[in-house]
């Protein structure tokens, strides 16, 4: 039965979002909004109160009084403020209460949620006490059928016996003390609210507590006009307890409990309130919607880094991740922005409620997933577009050797400070940070297992600003200012035989994968396509033909552009993409990793994939001159 009604309420919440997608976009869309519109709305409450707490007498004499002053005498700002105060207090009531249907339909309150779910029960109450005590304090007529209703409700406790309400059966027997303490508690459960609020947030991974400013905004101008058009006034004049209150209108959102109260009776009015808050407590604990095995956790492998998180049973892959301090790319947290789409490569998991319009069926097809809505249903590896480095770091480095590999590439070994912790994974790179704060961006050359050194190849541009100076004014002992590590281009999980295409300098980041991979006992099929222009631009080819002597698994191919007839070249000529494609005119079932200029790139990628190399299994990264983001050449004019 819970099942279905959460399925009819996930099917309204769905379209209705859909609806709101369309008009206000995915990121403005206030469904996915309402937690962080709910705290926005209480320090609007907070601040109006503030305000009318400034000109409010605490006397029972004086309390309509002022307010009547504050209403009237300075309508064009406590009139307002008044009106605003209660418009946002009944609009919080409104957030919360959706917010509070929306997660129980997308059954998002069990497990480790739970804890967010029973304090999100006891915010609910909370306002609504504040908002019933808020509206004794007028002292008009509403604020007597207000009070005498609340404590007539509570009299029915055994522990009060009935001693409440005798304190309001003449206006002789309401003391300047009786109303002080109600003026107490309505500034001292606002304030337990605020306590709760933050505590209920404590298990949400990197919860919001603003919400866009064009949100905020346009709450606070519907706010100020709800309060122009329909200025809140008091009702019937003065409290007098000799008198029964006739004619009121209802704050319903806040005080629809309360005609219950003389319709029904105490005892009845508290059974409903305690039998809806029963339920809303242990909803958490019922029967799973979701079917499952015994509640364990889960491991979640991110690529490009192959990082490892834990998920809990329930927990969606973005929760685990932000829990992890991954920093993930998401916005709406809901399926609406589409911005934490993730690539499954291997594992079960639920796809979860999304809207269609931004995972679509052939984004399904392809592995993809939102990671915000999908639940792992065991171990799960997937892939993320960007995923920058838990640590980047900002540090210095001695350049101890200087060695020129070929005419125009430089190889530097740069010695870190003892006590850095510098962790990078193969084929990542780093920034050379210049005096003027610009970036020149180079991969590391080395395996991570031979820290602490950092080996950086360095190619001679024309003109160049940062490689000139490495070739014509560098010394052993000067020091570079570095950032990072950096960088996605790092060797994936699998079996299938792997193809490197290497463009001059962009051997080094594959350099280090392959190292690397030698190193971690990796057996699968390795072929090295390394292009340059003529032979004396491949400055490590000893190396790479040792690596094939020495690893049955590996095969070095070098390819040279430019040379000429009668250079003494025997090898492969020609563009060195081509010279894949000759040996694998189908591209399927291979893994391919290419680093170079962005025309090789740009030229290579598109004529692999038209031979048969799926998208999932392809992976490049690409130098630009002149600019702040590269690989493995300078990025400098």
């Amino acid at each position: 039965m819970i099942g279905r009604l959460q399925a009819l309420m996930r099917w309204g919440f769905m379209r209705v979002e859909a609806v709101f997608n369309r008009a206000f976009g995915d990121r403005l869309n206030p469904y996915y909004h309402l937690g962080p519109l709910t705290f926005f709305l209480f320090w609007i409450v907070a601040g109006t109160g503030l305000y009318l707490f400034a000109f409010f007498d605490t006397s029972v004499t004086g309390a309509y009084q002022s307010v009547e002053g504050l209403t009237h005498r300075q309508w064009f700002i406590g009139g307002i403020v008044r009106s605003v105060h209660r418009y946002a207090s009944d609009a919080m009531v409104v957030t919360m209460v959706i917010h509070m249907l929306r997660y129980f339909a997308f059954d998002r309150l069990r497990g480790f949620r739970a804890f967010s779910w029973v304090t999100g029960v006891a915010l609910i109450w909370l306002v609504y006490a504040a908002g019933a005590n808020g509206y004794m304090l007028p002292w008009d007529q509403l604020a007597q059928f207000v009070t005498t209703t609340s404590f007539e409700w509570l009299d029915w406790i055994p522990l009060f016996r009935g001693s409440l309400i005798r304190n309001f059966i003449y206006d002789s027997t309401v003391s300047d003390r009786l109303f002080s303490l109600l003026v107490f508690i309505h500034i001292g459960v606002p304030l337990l609210t605020l306590l709760l609020m933050w505590v209920h947030v404590q298990r949400v991974p990197k919860a919001a507590m603003q919400p866009p400013k064009p949100i905020a905004v346009s709450a606070g101008v519907m706010l100020l006009v709800l309060a122009l058009v329909l200025p809140v006034v008091s009702q019937g004049g003065p409290a007098h307890m000799a008198v029964v209150p006739s004619q009121l209108k209802l704050d319903w959102l806040l005080l629809g409990l309360y005609p219950l109260v003389h319709a029904w009776g105490p005892a009845w009015t508290w059974a409903l309130v305690l039998g809806v808050t029963g339920l809303l407590l242990v909803q958490p604990w019922l029967v799973w919607r979701r079917a499952g095995g015994a509640a364990r956790t889960l491991n979640v492998t991110v690529h490009p880094d192959a990082r490892h998180v834990s998920a809990r049973r329930g927990e969606t892959i973005l929760e685990a991740g932000l829990r992890a301090e991954l920093p993930l790319q998401y916005d709406c947290r809901a399926g609406g922005c589409g911005l934490c789409v993730c690539t499954v490569l291997n594992g079960k998991f639920d796809h979860g409620p999304y809207q269609p319009a931004t995972l679509t069926e052939a984004m399904r097809e392809r592995g993809q997933a939102l990671m915000c809505c999908a639940v792992p249903l065991e171990d799960l590896e997937i892939e993320v577009e960007t995923l920058e480095p838990l640590i980047k770091q900002e540090f210095s480095a001695t350049v101890v050797s200087m060695e020129r590999l070929a005419p125009e590439v430089m190889r530097l070994l740069l010695q870190p400070p003892a006590d850095l912790k510098l962790d990078f994974i193969a084929g990542q790179y780093l920034n050379v940070i210049l005096e003027d704060g610009e970036r020149r961006a180079f991969s590391f050359a080395n395996p991570p297992m031979q820290r602490p050194l950092i080996d950086l190849h360095v190619r001679r541009i024309p003109g160049g600003r940062f490689t000139g100076h490495v070739f014509d004014g560098m010394q052993v002992g000067d020091t570079l200012r570095l950032e990072g590590p950096l960088g996605r281009f790092t060797l994936r999980e699998g079996e299938r035989p792997i193809v490197f295409l290497a463009g001059a300098t962009g051997f080094a980041p594959v350099k280090s994968i392959i190292e690397d991979a030698f190193a971690r006992g990796i057996t699968r099929p390795m072929r090295l396509y390394w292009g340059v222009r003529q032979v004396s631009d491949l400055y490590m080819r000893d190396l790479a033909e040792t690596w094939q002597c020495e690893h049955a698994n590996f095969r070095f191919i070098p390819v040279l552009s430019d040379g000429a007839p009668g250079d003494g070249w025997e090898g492969r000529r020609g563009l060195v993409h081509q010279a894949v494609l000759e040996d694998f005119p189908d591209m399927r079932g291979q893994e391919l990793y290419a680093c170079g200029s962005t025309m090789m790139v740009q030229t290579a990628v598109p004529a692999f994939l038209s031979h048969g190399l799926e998208e999932g299994a392809c992976f490049s990264d690409a130098f630009v001159l002149n600019a702040p983001r590269a690989a493995a050449a300078e990025s400098t004019s």
